[in-house]
């Protein structure tokens, strides 16, 4: 049976010294082998087909059957891996946190210890009546974090 180990091992072979990274392998049953890359600069059919082709060269066909998918995680996919949140700052997200909590905002920074989403909430104004909308900033550690989306917005 191929294994994630060795498909992870050709595959950052074939990557290294590159901007692409490795977001997720699954190897399933009936060694049904997925790769979900992206890279820093946008990650490119050519980037995939590379991949793609120097894993299948390096298995071999006739002693063990495979399928091969090469591609990138998608729009609704969450984030998986840290360098992909470093890569999005600046975008739109939705946050789930461990505790149940939906944040929604624009992730303005991202760092080795987790991220910075500034949200819009209403507050209310000592003297006034009412309340005004504020930028809130929400500072989150990658623990707290169940899931991450990036929000695309046709505005």
């Amino acid at each position: 049976m191929i294994t994630e180990a060795q498909v992870r091992k050709l595959t950052e072979e074939k990557i290294e010294g590159t901007d692409v990274f490795i977001v997720e392998i699954n190897v399933k049953p009936g060694n049904k082998i997925e790769i979900l890359l992206d890279c820093d600069t946008g990650l490119t059919i050519d980037n995939c087909k590379g991949v793609s082709r120097f894993v299948e060269h390096s298995l071999d066909r006739e002693s063990e059957d495979f399928s091969l998918d090469v591609s990138s995680p998608g729009v609704g996919k969450p984030l998986k891996v840290q360098r992909q949140y470093l890569k999005n700052a600046g975008r739109l997200v939705k946050v789930e946190t461990t505790d149940d909590r939906v944040i929604e905002g624009r992730m303005e920074k991202a760092d080795d210890s987790g991220i910075t989403v500034i949200t819009e909430q209403k507050v209310e104004v000592p003297g006034k009546k009412g309340k005004k909308k504020a930028l809130i900033p929400v500072e989150l550690t990658y623990a707290e974090i169940k899931e991450t989306k990036i929000v695309v917005s046709f505005k």
